[in-house]
């Protein structure tokens, strides 16, 4: 009977849309009764995308983590993706994406056995009480979360732009009763990658943090950034926007489409690279070894004054287009997961406010 009136009721909205005309995505009845687990929820609501990619396997994991596996058609393979399913299930909820750095988060597959915003931070406990699904897709090591012109010998096909703005979007929110509204997040080689994302799709994404990155790619700074990202995993920058002369760099540089971000709510943050409160031997990940405090000092340190300078540059853009836009250049602190942390919380007022929280 439950199934009769369910299947009614699916019906009845589908010809309400025919009559009035409504266009945009459907999303799925978000109310899961309190006897169904999340991931069996998950698997029987998840609709394909268009182009055919799909929710694969959903299963428990630790604490309110929901791990999935979802097939990327663009891609031709799977990528693990973990879920913080908004607390209250009963009601429809915005979704905040979380990305990864250089390493993508995982190299074998399992999100818990490297440097990632599960591993590192407390982002599940700070937003376990926010009514927003958070998603964490794993993968993409080098790959600046593009769409690359060719396969990669040792990278592969790289089409993680269309699978953060037209696969994975539509899977999660008929998945966890999506409401469509998105904000997206990230360090490091994440933090240029949100704002391409933002443009590619526009107005997919509502809100942009970004943590210790360089948004201008397309000046021979830039391209020297990334070039030697690529390069850290033996993939060959060429596959990704051609050689230093093709207009694929300038076409996406946010930095010179700034203009395009106007409306979206934007928090950019980095610090100076001078050591801080958290660069110590108990600071978080350090865990009293002292080699890996002098890698943090000595490598996050070069790189997070090279990000300051970035996130100046890249402030004084947004001034110039008199467009709002938050921006924090701590006057210490260095390119690690300890501030990425407090740069989450901190930038969480601007996320809200344009996920509609």
């Amino acid at each position: 009977m439950q199934h009769v009136r369910r299947t009614v009721r699916i019906a009845v909205l589908f010809v309400a849309i025919a009559l009035v005309g409504v266009s945009g995505p459907v999303i799925a009845d978000p109310v899961i009764a309190a006897d169904v687990p999340r991931p069996v929820h998950a698997m029987r609501s998840a609709q394909p995308a268009a182009n055919g990619a799909r929710l694969l396997a959903a299963a428990q994991g630790p604490g309110r983590i929901v791990d999935l596996t979802v097939h990327s058609e663009a891609m031709g393979r799977s990528f693990p993706v973990a879920v913080l399913p908004a607390p209250d299930s009963s009601r429809p909820a915005p979704t905040l994406y979380l990305l990864n750095g250089v390493d993508g988060g995982t190299e074998t597959g399992i999100w818990s056995d490297r440097h990632n915003w599960l591993t590192r931070t407390d982002a599940e406990r700070f937003l376990a009480d926010k009514q927003v699904n958070v998603v964490v897709p794993f993968g993409g090591a080098a790959s600046f979360f593009a769409d690359w012109r060719a396969d990669d010998p040792v990278l592969g096909r790289q089409s993680w732009a269309t699978f953060l703005t037209r696969e994975l979007p539509p899977i999660i929110d008929s998945a966890f009763g999506g409401t469509g509204i998105n904000a997206i997040a990230g360090p490091s080689m994440a933090g240029s990658a949100v704002f391409r994302l933002a443009l590619a799709a526009p107005g997919l994404y509502r809100a942009i943090g970004s943590y210790s990155g360089c948004v201008r790619t397309s000046d021979p700074t830039g391209q020297a950034m990334v070039n030697t990202v690529v390069a850290t995993r033996q993939g060959d920058p060429l596959n990704m926007w051609g050689p230093s002369t093709d207009p694929a760099w300038a076409a996406n540089d946010p930095y010179l489409h700034a203009a395009d971000l106007r409306g979206t709510a934007i928090y950019v943050a980095s610090g100076t690279g001078l050591p801080g409160a958290l660069d110590t031997l108990d600071g978080p990940g350090i865990d009293g070894n002292a080699k890996t405090l002098i890698d943090q000092l000595v490598i996050g340190g070069m790189l997070d004054a090279i990000t300051a300078s970035c996130t100046r540059q890249l402030q004084d853009r947004f001034r110039e287009l008199n467009i709002p836009a938050v921006f924090e250049v701590r006057p210490t602190g260095t390119h690690s997961w300890g501030y990425w942390q407090r740069d989450l919380r901190d930038s969480w007022p601007t996320l809200a406010a344009g996920l509609g929280l």
